[in-house]
Parts: C-alpha cells; sequence; structure tokens
C-alpha cells in the first residue's frame, strides 16, 4: 500500500503564496502519475494539476501560470508551489498517487485532505 501524507495548507491573503507537499511512506510500490486534486465548497472536485513519472506537466486553466508541480522520484514525493493565490483557489487540497507492483495492477491512493484558505 501507499500512504500519502500531505502538509503545507493553511490560511493566506490574496496574492500570496502556499507550498503543498505530500510524501508516499510505507510502501516499495513503484509510483506512476501523481496530483493534486482540490474541491471547493458547493462544487465538483477538480484535477488541479498533475506530473508523470517522466515529469511531464499538466494544469487545470484556471491554475495555469500560477501553480507548479514538482516531484522528487526518489523521495517519492510530489509538491505543488501555489503563487498569485486568488480567494477562488479556496478549497480542500488532495494529493493523489497511482501505484502498484506492475502496470496492469494500479491504484489510486489518496491523501486525507489539507485545508487551503485565501482571504480577500
Amino acid at each position: 500500500q501507499v500512504q500519502p501524507v500531505e502538509s503545507g495548507g493553511g490560511l493566506v491573503q490574496a496574492g500570496g503564496s502556499l507550498r503543498l507537499s505530500c510524501a508516499a511512506s510505507g510502501s516499495s510500490f513503484s509510483i506512476n502519475a501523481m496530483g493534486w486534486y482540490r474541491q471547493a465548497p458547493g462544487k465538483q472536485r477538480e484535477l488541479v494539476a498533475v506530473i508523470t513519472r517522466g515529469g511531464t506537466t499538466n494544469y487545470a486553466d484556471s491554475v495555469k501560470g500560477r501553480f507548479t508541480i514538482s516531484r522528487d522520484n526518489a523521495k517519492n514525493t510530489v509538491y505543488l508551489q501555489m503563487n498569485s493565490l486568488k480567494p477562488e483557489d479556496t478549497a480542500v487540497y488532495y494529493c493523489n498517487m497511482r501505484a502498484g507492483p506492475f502496470p496492469g495492477s494500479m491504484f489510486d491512493y489518496w491523501g486525507q485532505g489539507t485545508q487551503v484558505t485565501v482571504s480577500s
């Protein structure tokens, strides 16, 4: 199993920055893609950013140019640097890791979620 552990959420003013971190613990499985999702009150969960094992990234249009996803494969850790934060970024942010013993048996593992609140 993979157990993602998140940190870095908090309360910031509009225009500020936060850096989220999510590290997998207790697993020897190979981790493929890593991603960050968020869910704002009354809204659907959405994919914020994803990064493949090879380093290819993709972002939601709403965060392009402001957020940066990165990973450290040696540490099985994914990061989300969030700059120029806006009140509409307020949400619970969830870390996701896709991992398994072989390509035909991969599973999604989720962090507990961390609250990001951006005040105006």
